[in-house]
């Protein structure tokens, strides 16, 4: 079977990307299609795999300004030729599934989410899009126009794949299709897990934990609000966009006892779970593999009750959640959280149902059905 692999744009390292690693690892010799490529940005990940790129590639700017160049997307994702293959995988929350193929080739569109720019967020897009005023003012046509293409794309896929039954609802109603859901994965292997005993308990730091890229829709903001009300000592780790206006958030709110990390290493990471209360998870994600990083190191969650978090974390056993995406609302769970009614057991053994060898053998079994 010959099977190639299609990415909108591989300029960062986040869930996407490490989906698309995994599948690599069931079928090293399969080329990667994507719009353009950055191979310091994704970490060298993906270096020494046979990468095939658009015309945008050769367009300045065009790794870090993607956001400027949606119109020339759809164009280019058309360009390219899979003839020679019998199964082609699109990784898609915008452009990816737009792609041709002929009649005999299969495409299945591993789906990450109905592009919310066009859907539901539109008219955040246009509102947060870095251009002056006056181009904002014409942006609203064009975003109808990809909204159109994207609803036709739709229809050039022959089977979709979503990553959570959330995303399946989306698929049902933006596209009127039908889908299957194959979680993604975690390496539950990467993840330390050994701090609890029968005898001692639990040897665990008297901090929560909030991980993850810092843009807005994330609601770190939240975090640092509910804890420095409740004066709670939080560590943030990652980096991003908003991590200068989180952080003067931090100092306006005089919060000492929040600690931003910024990028740390695989295993300083596994130890920082390892030893947290619990984990923060304030946002509402198409699926989320943070949440289940967290109870792979055998720490429960405390989550935003919306999205893929509510399909991986059982309630009252791996985690809490909070019903709004406010700061009392969150502050209320955290206040009354306490940390020794959760078995780091039943924390680990949920995330082992996500592990990377559960997900590689249900993309198998899937594709031998159509082979």
């Amino acid at each position: 079977m010959r099977i190639a692999f299609v990415h909108e744009y591989l300029n960062q390292f986040g869930g996407a990307e490490r989906m698309l690693q995994v599948l690599c690892t069931i079928f090293p010799d399969a080329p990667i299609y994507t719009l353009f490529y950055d191979k310091n940005t994704t970490g060298g990940i993906f270096e020494g795999k046979d990468i095939r790129t658009s015309f945008l590639q050769k367009i300045p700017f065009v790794k870090k300004y993607h956001r400027g160049f949606p119109l020339l997307m759809p164009l280019a994702i058309e360009q390219f030729d899979f003839s020679q293959f019998d199964v082609v995988i699109s990784l898609s929350a915008s452009f990816a599934k737009g792609i041709i193929t002929k009649p005999s080739t299969k495409h299945i569109c591993f789906c990450l989410t109905p592009p919310r720019f066009l859907w539901d967020d539109s008219h955040k897009f246009v509102e947060e899009f870095g251009y002056p005023r006056v181009i904002k003012a014409i942006l609203p046509p064009f975003i109808s126009y990809l909204r159109m293409w994207d609803k036709e794309a739709s229809y050039r896929v022959d089977e979709f794949w979503a990553i959570s039954d959330f995303i399946k609802e989306r698929i049902k109603k933006y596209y009127g299709r039908e889908s299957q859901v194959i979680y993604p994965s975690v390496d539950v292997s990467k993840f330390k897990f050994g701090n609890y005993s029968l005898t001692r308990g639990l040897e665990i730091g008297n901090y929560f934990l909030m991980v993850g890229r810092l843009v807005a829709y994330k609601r770190f903001d939240l975090g640092i609000k509910a804890f420095s009300k409740l004066g709670l000592p939080l560590k943030i780790v990652g980096v991003g966009p908003e991590l200068r206006k989180l952080k003067s958030q931090s100092e306006k709110c005089k919060a000492k006892n929040i600690e931003f990390l910024g990028q740390v290493s695989d295993d300083r990471l596994s130890s920082l779970y390892a030893k947290a209360q619990a984990l923060i998870f304030p946002q509402e994600e198409d699926f989320g593999i943070v949440p289940l990083e967290g109870m792979a190191s055998g720490r429960p969650v405390i989550a935003f009750r919306s999205g893929g978090a509510v399909e991986t974390i059982v309630e009252n056993k791996t985690g809490l959640f909070f019903d709004e995406q406010t700061v009392d609302s969150l502050a209320y769970v955290v206040k009354n959280f306490d940390t020794n009614k959760f078995n780091p057991q039943n924390c680990r053994d949920q995330a082992l149902k996500f592990d990377v060898e559960v997900f590689r053998q249900k993309v198998l079994e899937k594709l031998n059905d159509k082979a």
